[in-house]
């Protein structure tokens, strides 16, 4: 798309002030982003931390802008210049939130290789998969899951394990305590049975390199169209495959969401709460990547659930900016503590990931007297394709209008474009648009053709440009011919005051074909409790009689993935298993 193509969602950048053009970083690589963005934060007054890492009791640890840049350029040099990588090759970082996982992601950037975020919950079989096909030969993981380590590592070309741990870089005293608790009270501090260094080792020695060869000899050479990370989707498709996302397409992301938040962004004064993981590709290009541009500060959490867990970050840091998806923005508002004293300083929250139900957005605004605003994209996008601007009427319900220098088309089964107002999947072109997928031609083929990435996703676009999901395909539910969107179903049942969570799925059904069905859980808060048959009767006033479920199902809680997006796989999983008959 060129900037005088005109398309229907230029309209509204006009009204809230964005440029259909993108503005691109002048970097050349992430490595030279991060070290200029380090220097330049490093002195000023207004900026306390680049990092800070709180667990649930309050004790915390931080680093500075200028402690970041010199240990990623420590941790670059032990990789190129103690374990011998050479530039290109894979660097596996199975970390938390926490303050080891910026400097070992920011340091494989600086060393010229390619990042492998790797879950920390993953199993062996999981970590087995990915270092293989990744190619991955340096793992740094967090030490409480070392006991996987030697199953995992004799499958794998695995040659060197860092440990790091979740209070890496605290405080000597509150560093003791969190380890004493993890190792005598929780019990979560396996013992280590395999050849590893500690990641202080680790930079020790890679510090010991860099006189003789400076950090920046690895990274002079990288351009906007290196490989920079491998992100492995969530294999909801089938196998977990790795997105190749370039230098390019990271930075270029950077700037396509800054230009859509940056009335609300003010570079020096930011302070971002992290409790989706860094390893997640929403929080690693929004968080980690668009605010370390600008000079904020990321309040890292390494676990956010239970949303407890957030209190004493919200506390003590004057936050201004939330990423999240609805469970999260939805847990927080069913605590008293959150609703009697929400945080004073902020300013903005996006959420992503998973539809954000009406009810939530409007609650949120109420509660925090501020903005709300759901994005769009995919693991293979960097992810942001679209986003809704935060000034103006709320539009609940929208995933927004295409980020600059980004264009869309809805297609119709028979690759034809629709008109305004009717569905079709949601085609993507744009310059933060992935390679393709590691090692699988075929799959890269299926999925991006002429430049264009099929989403898999179902998608209505109105006069002015503004998206609506009305599902994934293979979340499509065909009733009687009918198609039914599981996320209108549930956007309705979110609705009523005593469900806290909904998921709809489908199901098949010997007359219609499919059948929809509906898991809900009880709202703790509300008096009455929730029933199927309160959940049918409500449906039946909102929905027509092809949407309404035709069983709900209460449950004490949703499976969700570990950024709390409910997984409608694993109740698909569940209801497979069931007899025929009950559907």
């Amino acid at each position: 798309m060129t900037a005088t193509t005109e398309r229907p969602w230029h309209q509204s950048y006009r009204q809230v002030g964005i440029a259909p053009e993108l503005v691109p970083l002048p970097h050349r690589n992430l490595a030279e982003l991060v070290h200029e963005s380090c220097k330049k934060w490093q002195t000023e007054a207004r900026v306390k931390a680049a990092f800070s890492c709180v667990v649930p009791n309050g004790m915390n640890g931080r680093l500075s802008f200028s402690q970041v840049d010199e240990l990623s350029d420590a941790f670059a040099g032990y990789l190129r210049g103690v374990v011998g990588l050479k530039a290109g090759e894979r660097v596996a970082v199975q970390l938390p939130n926490s303050l080891g996982y910026p400097v070992a992601a920011l340091g494989v950037f600086k060393a010229g290789c390619v990042l492998v975020n790797t879950n920390p919950l993953y199993t062996e079989t999981e970590m087995v998969h990915q270092f293989n096909n990744s190619g991955a030969q340096v793992l740094v993981i967090v030490d409480m899951f070392a006991d996987r380590l030697p199953a995992v590592l004799q499958k794998t070309g695995i040659r060197q394990v860092v440990l790091a741990s979740v209070s890496e870089f605290f405080p000597a005293v509150p560093n003791t305590i969190v380890r004493a608790v993890q190792r005598f009270w929780n019990r979560v501090l396996p013992p280590v049975t395999v050849p590893h260094v500690r990641l202080k080792e680790a930079l020790a020695k890679g510090r010991a390199t860099l006189a003789q060869t400076p950090a920046k000899t690895y990274w002079e050479g990288l351009g906007r169209n290196d490989l920079a990370l491998l992100q492995y989707t969530g294999g909801t498709t089938g196998v977990s495959k790795g997105a190749m996302l370039t230098h390019g397409n990271l930075l270029d992301n950077i700037q396509q969401t800054r230009a859509m938040g940056q009335s609300f962004m003010a570079p020096g004064v930011e302070c971002v709460l992290t409790a989706l993981p860094m390893y997640h590709i929403f929080a690693f290009t929004a968080n980690l990547l668009g605010f370390l541009a600008i000079g904020g500060h990321n309040v890292l959490i390494p676990s956010p659930r239970p949303v407890q867990n957030l209190q004493r970050a919200m506390e003590n840091y004057p936050i201004t900016w939330m990423t999240g998806v609805n469970t999260l923005f939805n847990g927080l508002l069913n605590e008293e503590w959150f609703v009697a004293y929400p945080p004073k300083k902020l300013k903005a929250s996006i959420s992503g990931g998973t539809a954000l139900h009406t009810t939530v957005a409007q609650r949120w605004r109420e509660v925090t007297a501020t903005p709300i605003a759901e994005g769009y994209g995919l693991t293979e996008t960097s992810p942001v394709v679209s986003f809704n601007p935060l000034t103006g009427t709320p539009r609940d319900g929208s995933i927004g209008i295409p980020a600059p220098a980004t264009d869309v088309r809805l297609l119709d089964d028979q690759g034809q474009d629709v008109e305004l107002g009717k569905p079709g999947e949601i085609w993507v072109s744009g310059p933060q648009v992935m390679q393709g997928y590691w090692n699988a031609q075929e799959e890269t083929a299926r999925v991006i053709q002429q430049g264009w990435l099929a989403t898999g996703d179902v998608a209505v676009m109105d006069e002015a440009g503004f998206l609506r999901i009305v599902d994934r395909k293979k979340d499509m539910v065909l009733v009687s011919g009918f198609n039914v969107y599981p996320n209108e179903v549930e956007n309705v049942i979110a609705g009523m005051g005593q469900v806290l969570e909904v998921a709809v799925i489908g199901v098949p059904d010997d007359k219609t074909g499919e059948a929809v069905r509906a898991y809900v859980v009880q709202n703790p808060d509300h008096e009455k409790v929730v029933t199927a048959a309160d959940v049918l009767e409500h449906c039946r006033q909102h929905l027509a009689a092809y949407k309404v479920p035709k069983r709900v199902v209460v449950r004490d809680d949703l499976p969700k993935s570990p950024i709390g997006k409910v997984l409608r796989k694993d109740l698909r999983r569940l209801a497979a298993e069931e007899p025929s008959h009950a559907s």
